[in-house]
């Protein structure tokens, strides 16, 4: 490393230096003088599962860098039926900038790790670095293009193709820099409840689908959690990706 680079990195905060959301999230958009200023008012911190981190109608005062862990997000309706309508992983932003009442809920799916920020921070830095609010709109617009390729999924695909589409989505975010074929292992961060609440389908639907990968041979589950996928190009074709 060059002496131009070591002083650079020198500037940057012992806090930001091995982070994954200043390297691939948010954060990259900032200067180091600015990750300095951020890193004044941030609190990292470990959250255990079902741990609420933000409650529909909360008032938004706060913002997070998920660090680590799956989060889920849910919506409720007004007899108090809820869907799971998305997931959150490293280093994706959890909040809901230029908004101050939240619409969803926000919750520990597995333990989770997050940075988190004041608003009225951040919300001075997005004025300040154009970089930061192109940031913050490219993962809005990527957060929709997901949410349009799982409304497909709900809509069109089979209750095969649904649950390999769960496995390929939590296996890409697990190691997002797999090859294209091969093994990935993994924990499903999701009960098997929750995984048919996602997925509309029933738990029993839900298990034998599983038990027809297991048993063609593309999947393996321990302890009811943990999967091994032997194969991750076969699984992408039946979830027809």
């Amino acid at each position: 490393m060059s002496s131009r680079q070591d002083i650079h990195n020198s500037e940057i905060p012992v806090l930001c230096r091995s982070c994954e959301a200043r390297h691939r999230g948010v954060c990259g958009a900032l200067t180091p003088g600015q990750l300095v200023e951020l890193s004044r008012h941030t609190t990292k911190r470990k959250v255990d599962p079902s741990t609420v981190l933000v409650s529909d109608a909360d008032t938004v005062d706060s913002y997070a860098n998920v660090l680590a862990g799956v989060v889920k997000l849910t919506k409720t309706m007004a007899d108090g039926r809820q869907q799971i309508v998305g997931l959150q992983f490293a280093p994706d932003f959890l909040g809901r900038p230029f908004k101050h009442e939240s619409s969803i809920t926000a919750e520990a799916a597995t333990p989770v790790h997050v940075c988190a920020f004041p608003k009225k921070s951040l919300d001075r830095m997005i004025e300040q670095a154009p970089e930061l609010g192109h940031r913050l709109h490219v993962q809005a617009l990527n957060e929709l293009d997901e949410a349009r390729d799982w409304m497909l999924t709900l809509g069109r695909k089979t209750a095969a193709e649904r649950v390999a589409s769960f496995l390929h989505l939590i296996a890409r975010h697990g190691d997002p820099e797999a090859e294209t074929e091969g093994e990935i292992s993994f924990d499903l961060p999701l009960t098997r409840a929750d995984i048919a609440d996602f997925l509309g389908l029933t738990i029993e639907t839900v298990s034998r689908q599983l038990t027809k990968l297991r048993k063609d041979g593309l999947i393996s589950v321990e302890s009811n959690r943990h999967v091994t996928v032997f194969d991750i190009a076969k699984l992408e074709r039946r979830a027809n990706v």
